[in-house]
């Protein structure tokens, strides 16, 4: 295999041609047997939007630590709000022991949903949380909503696609994921104003627990790198306009491992870009808290036993705080 990132171009799929869509599914699903991780472009997200929300995240982060703090949640089991240096170790999610994570991240969901038991009663209120917002930068909340709405359908599209390429019904996943818990995160990556200790990176080795992650990053020094089958590392290049995606547990685990969900990091930038920082803006796509992952696989021959997808994504949470 190449040791490169595939690139597809969703232009003609989300279109709506049959023949593309079709194309663009089986491209998913070689790429996904092999790595799970390619960029996307012909995606639709408006770049103005993306950069906007780029620049007022950056105006965020910019902030001193004590006024950052005050939107971060007094419970720490809360996952919204403003997460400092320190918080976390995603390499604990894979039983590996590291320092904390050079990073610091504010975390959020959707800004409202309807008013019904499953959202208000139960399981939902540990995964329909209000979000909380600085006052400072204007806007943001607004533009991070419309940047949610608009991952939100591309996702919803791409997992019709990822279905053609598994060979169901374009239609599958649709009811599994019609009332999602998906969070995002935008990770600030400060100037390493001093050397990280041993062990140390911007993000541990992980993985990620869902089903797609959608990342929009900057080509710099420090910046991700995802483990090939065969061990090796390499970098992931993005561009302003497109997203790398990759594929989470729960959907390795639907299909029987047929996907591979790839350890991937953040590293360290070189001592001479060390002040240089960073930012990445993820879109964790994860199914409604109720649905059931049961392997696509044959009977008698599934690798994993059921999970729910709520119940995953809160013991993942629980390894990695540090």
């Amino acid at each position: 295999m190449s040791a490169s990132i595939p690139v597809i171009d969703l232009q003609a799929a989300l279109a709506g041609d049959p023949a593309e869509r079709l194309r663009v599914g089986r491209q998913i699903d070689d790429t996904c047997r092999q790595i799970g991780f390619f960029t996307v472009k012909g995606h639709g997200v408006d770049l103005n939007l993306i950069e906007t929300l780029r620049a007022q995240s950056y105006a965020f982060f910019d902030q001193p630590f004590e006024i950052k703090q005050q939107v971060a949640p007094k419970d720490v089991k809360i996952p919204r709000g403003y997460r400092g240096l320190g918080f976390e170790a995603l390499s604990f999610g894979n039983a590996l022991e590291t320092p904390p994570d050079i990073k610091e991240y504010y975390h959020f969901g959707r800004e409202s949903w309807p008013s019904t038991p499953y959202y208000t009663e139960g399981e939902g209120p540990r995964y329909f949380i209000p979000n909380v917002w600085p006052e400072h930068p204007a806007g943001w909340r607004e533009t991070a909503q419309t940047y949610y709405l608009a991952l939100e359908r591309l996702t919803e599209q791409m997992m019709e696609l990822a279905a053609l390429g598994l060979g169901l019904d374009e239609r599958f996943f649709r009811d599994k994921i019609d009332r999602h818990i998906t969070a995002m995160r935008i990770n600030h990556y400060p100037a390493q104003t001093a050397a990280p200790v041993a062990g140390q990176l911007r993000a541990g080795a992980h993985t990620d627990y869902g089903l797609l992650t959608i990342l929009n990053s900057e080509n710099a020094s420090g910046g991700l790198q995802v483990q090939t089958r065969a061990g090796d590392w390499i970098d992931v290049e993005t561009e302003p306009d497109t997203f790398v995606v990759n594929i989470g547990d729960l959907l390795m685990r639907w299909t029987n491992d047929r996907w591979v969900s790839n350890t991937h990091r953040v590293v360290n930038p070189p001592a001479e870009e060390a002040a240089r920082p960073r930012l990445s803006i993820a879109f964790f796509h994860h199914p409604n808290y109720d649905t059931r992952i049961e392997c696509l696989a044959p009977e008698g021959q599934a690798k994993y036993p059921p999970v729910g997808s709520g119940e995953y994504r809160e013991l993942k949470y629980r390894q990695t705080r540090v």
